[in-house]
Parts: C-alpha cells; structure tokens; sequence
C-alpha cells in the first residue's frame, strides 16, 4: 500500500495541514471478478479536500482502473453520487474534515453496478419520464410570458432544486425491495409540475401516481429526505401529492 500527497498542498504547509486518510473502496470489474470485493488505499489530503479528491488522487496515482463518475465536481450535476460511510452522499461537496478520514466507498444501492462505483442509472431516468418531467401547456400565449404571482412560485419551488442524482430514491428501502416503484425522485419531479400554475397535466400525472407503482408505496422513512444533498423536503413532497390524489387539493 502506498501513501500519496496532495498535488495542491504547497510544500512548506505540508507537515502541518496534511492528514492520513485510508480508503475502503468497493471494487467490481464484471470481466475479471465473480463478485464484489474490497480494496484499500492511503492517501494525504488537506483535511478541506473533498472526498472526490481523494478518489481522483487515489485513480491517478496508484490504481488507474479505479471507475466513478463526476462531471460539474461541484454539486450541481449530481453524478458522483455513490454511499460513503454508510449513507448516500455527494463526493464533490463532502470535505475530509466534516467526513473524517476513514471513508468507506460503495456504489449507490438498488441500481446494477456496471463497474466500480458506476450504477446503471437507465432504470432511474425512465421512471422520472414516467411522470412526464416537463410543462404541459394546452394555449398558446402568443408573444407573451405565461406569468404567475411569487406565491404560485413558492408552492412548487422546493422540488425545482433536484438534480437527479438518485440520492434520494437509491436510500428508499421500499425502492431497494420492489424496483417497479417510481420512487421519490420521480415524484418530486412530477410535484414540480403538479403544483405549477401554468401547466396543464396535473391530473395525468396523479392518476399515473396513484398506480400500482406510483406514490401510496412510500412508507414515509424519510431516509429520502436526509439523503438529498440539495436540502428538498422530499417527504413533505411526497405527502403532498398523496394529499393531491386523496383530496383533490391542486
């Protein structure tokens, strides 16, 4: 096992900032492996590096096979979700010191690990177009805005923030256990266009929600709503739409 400094640690602070972080990775390569298995490595990292620091440290210095996605790398794009010490978080926006220094990596739970830490993420996306993740216009305003007050804005604003990550719906043991149900992502996405003033296919959504497969499989665990790393009150969400459906209440 080899131990590999930060590249952006300048060399005077080095002995003073740098901490020891050890990985636990779990590693899956469908071409040569039967099954999962555990692999460590020891890194130094400025305890204000992220976790996605010490995965790309850990791929460009000692174990180049070593797969995971990123893009953005700043909590925008969603995609190095993946379960780090035990819970569904965001590599890019985790900083060593908040995390601590042994970190225990797996892919997100629910989804087919293609390799490494990357999900099949294919089953995901078609349940949130599912619920048709888009405005549903029926006129046509011309050459104007379809406008509406700050307080229509407010009512949908929350779930306007996911970012599709899959944090949320791969934390859902009800997702875990039966992969037909939408899950919360998918009904976030659908609450944002539910609740909006302009749109025009509320009721096409509810009654594809109120299936088998759609909303009144949530159990209300609320491991949905502490997994989403943008802060949306999922569950709340989820409880609205059920409300919605039951009630009539758009």
């Amino acid at each position: 096992m080899t131990v590999t400094e930060s590249p952006a640690t300048p060399k005077a602070d080095k002995a003073k900032e740098l901490v020891r972080v050890h990985l636990r990775i779990k590693r899956y390569d469908p071409e040569t492996d039967t099954r999962p298995r555990w692999q460590e490595f020891e890194v130094e990292m400025s305890p204000g590096d992220r976790v996605l620091d010490a995965l790309h440290l850990v791929k460009w210095t000692q174990d180049g096979t070593l797969t995971f996605r990123r893009s953005c790398a700043h909590g925008v794009c969603g995609s190095d979700a993946m379960v780090i010490n035990g819970e569904n978080k965001l590599a890019c926006i985790n900083l060593i010191k908040n995390i601590g220094t042994d970190l225990t990596i797996e892919p997100i739970r629910g989804l087919e690990v293609i390799k490494d830490l990357v999900v099949d993420m294919e089953p995901f996306f078609a349940q949130h177009r599912s619920v048709m993740p888009y405005l549903i216009a029926h006129d046509d305003p011309g050459y104007k805005e379809r406008l509406q007050t700050q307080e229509d804005r407010d009512r949908f604003d929350d779930t306007t923030k996911c970012i599709l990550c899959a944090c949320c719906t791969t934390s859902c043991p009800i997702y875990w256990a039966n992969s037909e149900y939408v899950g919360p992502a998918a009904i976030v996405s659908a609450h944002r266009f539910i609740f909006d003033s302009r749109d025009d296919g509320a009721q096409e959504r509810l009654d594809i929600l109120n299936q088998k497969s759609g909303v009144f499989r949530c159990k209300t665990s609320f491991n949905c709503t502490e997994a989403c790393p943008r802060g949306i009150k999922v569950t709340q969400a989820i409880e609205e739409v059920k409300r919605a459906i039951l009630y009539d209440r758009v």
